[in-house]
């Protein structure tokens, strides 16, 4: 994610290294289930109790190693893994000529203007030549692994659309292509060329340095494994920034992802219904969906970031609102259960931000920090599941890695506001409580991709087909009885651009039409439906934008994918709701939308957890309007009712001693924090114990008793060391 990097640096300086006094009793293995990344050093304040520390930066620091850094975080029992953004970084030494005495600031991305991209003072976004790679290799990835690292995240390759105009920029483009540089700005074609190298570039050096990872590792004996830490491919294309994305899936060097989405990627302003505005849910949805696509046929682990706050200045209430937006678009993809719980806790849980309605600055009050600790907590826990968003399923949208390539600049007066070609084909769908999935061009060589799809949807009005292949896949899928819903004019000025469909044997004046033939139709279809083999195809004449640009704009994609739906299901209808819901384990995640086909809200029958309220009260039914969402923990679905268990906490719980009359364990968490926690027991507590590793009692401790549900809450101060908790009855 694009941060406030100097922010971690300056904490660094503020609190001085912290000498390892770890609790020696974890009971359990590292799962490697959930991780953080943190500049920092191990502190009180931040121990977040994630099974992995991911250490950013191989940077030294006066007083302080990177090995220094790294250990601290192991004296306290975390996993530690690396990450380093590829694409910028603090690499000073590189940049001004301290590597090899020559000045190397020449490999910023330039803009047309002559200005570089940058992340900071001599921080630029990087054009990745050979003398970075041979840098980045040598100097940062040899020295983790060095020092015990057999985890690698590489961060965020990214080279700006608007970018383009530096002479190695201009150099990498002969050597590409093999004839002169050509500016973007000048036409539709330069400009898909000139994203098109990007691309290519990062996909490179992604390339060059895994594959230098792991045979490295290789020589000293260690199996090393490569992440890539990434926006969505929505937005990506959205905030017009070129990467590589779904190829990387492919590589035989990489191991993972991380979905970096959050609440400055899905706050990302979107139209529908002819209003430009916030959508965070559903944004963050799509975008946890794309990332879903490009790595599930590829069997790549997968990890779902969200961050409580985001890189801009809000108000503690506004990183509320929109943290429990991620959060539960998140949990609605059961088909993962890794976790960064968070970016950076050094600065949610030791900077200031604004209190609602006011200038007044403050740490994160206490409500807060508790609810966040109840939810990372529960992701330690959070089971992969067999169930499936409610809803109509099996309607999916394609989508592709040109979709990065078309943003920036704009030519022949076609426009596509806010990425809403996009949106234009998974809003009016999604808006109506259909789970729509969406499926990447470059995997329909894996079966998997389209296996439970019934209903595609496509446009090339703002991406196009980077291989011949992909469409004899779509071809044949929709001989076999696929339903296929095209949807464009075909107009927009990157139909012509140099490529495969109008090169060689082909001269098809759009990609389309080179599909239409496949399927044995005539390449310039009219509006209609056809029979092809076993399947169907539908084709809306208009841009999809056009559904999402104007008020009741999207009623031709809605008949259109309702008779589609019913065709490709045996006559079944399309079910239009305002709402999400699944099951997890005993957990309940739900999410009301606004702007859908009612306004009425969503009721779960209780008794219930409310994991979203720090006080974590049970409920007999929740109650969720449009507009918001809900986690809640349902009692009726314990697994063992006469087992004691910690069913819900703000601290993570070790070393469980279960006895005929009492339940005991120790609590860990973050200083400056509150426990809450909800537990299960027999009967009634008649003592309540809590002390310190110290044995001293904790006398400032809260407690109540739910009779119907045999629940337990308590509440008290937390402690990174642990609180010694112990119930009799």
């Amino acid at each position: 994610m694009i941060i406030r990097f100097f922010y971690c640096l300056l904490l660094l300086i503020a609190f001085p290294l912290v000498s390892a006094q770890s609790f020696s009793g974890r009971s359990e293995e590292v799962s490697g289930k959930t991780a953080f990344q943190t500049s920092s050093i191990w502190l009180p304040q931040i121990d977040i109790r994630s099974d992995i520390a991911i250490v950013y930066g191989a940077n030294d620091r006066p007083g302080l190693t990177f090995e220094q850094r790294l250990q601290s975080w192991k004296d306290h029992q975390y996993q530690t893994q690396f990450m380093t953004g590829i694409a910028w970084g603090d690499y000073k030494d590189y940049y001004l000529g301290k590597w090899d005495g020559k000045n190397h600031m020449n490999v910023a991305q330039v803009q047309q203007n002559g200005d570089a991209v940058s992340h900071g003072e001599y921080n630029p976004y990087v054009v990745p030549i050979d003398s970075y790679l041979d840098y980045f290799k040598k100097e940062i990835i040899k020295k983790v692994i060095d020092a015990g690292i057999h985890s690698i995240f590489l961060e965020e390759p990214e080279f700006w659309a608007k970018s383009g105009y530096s002479d190695v920029f201009k150099k990498e483009w002969q050597r590409y292509y093999g004839f002169p540089w050509r500016a973007q700005d000048q036409s539709a074609e330069n400009t898909y060329l000139s994203n098109k190298l990007k691309y290519h570039l990062y996909y490179h050096a992604i390339q060059e340095v895994s594959s230098y990872a792991k045979a490295y590792g290789k020589s000293k004996g260690v199996d090393v494994k490569v992440y890539i830490a990434t926006h969505s491919l929505v937005n990506y294309s959205s905030w017009e920034i070129v990467s590589p994305e779904a190829s990387l899936a492919s590589l035989p060097s990489i191991d993972g992802y991380i979905a970096q989405v959050w609440t400055g990627t899905s706050r990302t302003p979107t139209y529908y219904n002819g209003i430009e505005k916030e959508r965070t849910f559903e944004n963050a949805f799509l975008e946890y969906g794309s990332m879903v696509s490009m790595t599930a046929p590829t069997h790549r682990t997968l990890f779902f970031l969200t961050d409580p706050i985001e890189d801009w200045p809000r108000d503690w209430s506004d990183y509320k609102h929109n943290y429990e937006a991620t959060f539960t678009a998140e949990l609605l993809y059961p088909m993962i259960n890794h976790y960064e719980v968070m970016p950076w806790p050094e600065r949610i849980y030791t900077h200031t931000y604004k209190l609602p309605n006011s200038n007044k600055e403050v740490l994160i009050p206490r409500y807060y920090s508790t609810q966040i600790q109840v939810m990372i907590n529960a992701l330690n826990n959070m089971p992969l599941s067999g169930h499936k968003v409610n809803g109509s399923q099996g309607i999916g949208v394609l989508m592709c890695n040109s979709l990065m390539f078309q943003r920036f600049p704009e030519h022949d007066g076609y426009t596509d506001p806010q990425f809403s070609n996009f949106y234009g084909q998974t809003f009016p769908l999604l808006k109506r409580g259909i789970p729509v999935q969406l499926v990447h061009l470059e995997n329909l060589g894996y079966p998997e991709s389209l296996q439970h799809i019934k209903v595609l949807i496509m446009s090339y009005s703002n991406m196009k087909p980077m291989t011949e292949k992909s469409h004899q896949y779509l071809a044949a899928w929709v001989k076999a009885g696929g339903v296929l819903i095209y949807c464009g004019r075909d107009n927009d000025p990157y139909q012509n651009v140099m490529e495969w469909w109008n090169t060689g044997k082909n001269h098809f004046k759009a990609p389309s039409e080179q599909l239409f033939k496949l399927m044995n139709l005539n390449p310039e279809l009219r509006a209609g439906q056809y029979h092809v083999g076993k399947g169907m195809v539908y084709v809306i004449r208009q841009d999809p934008k056009e559904f999402v640009l104007q008020h009741d704009g999207d009623i031709p994609l809605i008949a259109t994918a309702a008779a589609a739906y019913k065709n490709a299901t045996q006559g079944r209808s399309l079910i239009f709701k305002d709402n999400f819901c699944l099951e997890r384990g005993p957990y309940d995640i739900v999410a009301v939308m606004k702007e859908g086909v009612d306004t009425n809200p969503y009721v779960v029958q209780g008794p219930v957890i409310d994991l979203f309220n720090p006080k974590l009260p049970v409920l007999q039914d929740k109650v969720v309007e449009p507009g918001s969402e809900a986690f809640l923990y349902d009692l009726k679905r314990i697994r063992n009712k006469k087992h004691p268990q910690v069913l819900a906490t703000a601290a993570r719980i070790y070393k469980e001693v279960i006895t005929p009359k009492s339940y005991s364990f120790l609590a860990k968490s973050p200083l400056n924090t509150t426990n809450s926690m909800r537990i299960l027991l027999p009967q009634k507590p008649v003592s309540i114990l809590v002390q310190n590793v110290d044995g001293q009692i904790v006398s400032n401790i809260e407690t109540s008793w739910d009779p119907l549900t045999k629940t337990c809450w308590m509440s008290f101060d937390n402690n990174p060391q642990g609180i010694h908790v112990t119930l009799k009855w």
